[in-house]
């Protein structure tokens, strides 16, 4: 081993924002906030940062020309009452034409793509 994992960050314009969009979405707090770098962590210690990017452009998913950047997937067990949930904190579901089955595409507030993972073993 090299390194231990220590954050995943996302890029946005507005990091205090996204980040308690994802405090609310993962059950995590805010620990950590200087304006510019907002980090979240969840119940298990694990960390998601945001770091003010004045220019940044979301990602255009599913346009095959653009990149998803990253996206994070997330299990859910009851799928229906999850995307209500989430759509109430600000994601907008992923409309446009893209496969589906186990899992439903959403876009965070800053435009990033994230999944609802359901029905896995």
């Amino acid at each position: 081993m090299i390194g231990k994992l220590r954050n995943i960050v996302l890029d946005t314009r507005e990091p205090r924002r996204l980040a308690d969009f994802y405090a609310a979405l993962v059950g995590g707090e805010v620990t950590e906030d200087d304006g510019a770098w907002v980090v979240v962590v969840d119940g298990e210690g694990r960390r998601l940062a945001f770091q003010l990017a004045p220019d940044h452009t979301p990602p255009r998913f599913p346009d095959p020309a653009g990149s998803q950047q990253v996206h994070i997937d997330l299990h859910v067990e009851d799928i229906d009452a999850a995307e209500r949930e989430v759509l109430a904190l600000g994601a907008t579901r992923v409309t446009e034409p893209h496969e589906e089955t186990d899992f439903r595409v959403f876009l965070d507030p800053a435009g990033h793509p994230f999944c609802l993972i359901f029905n896995i073993d």
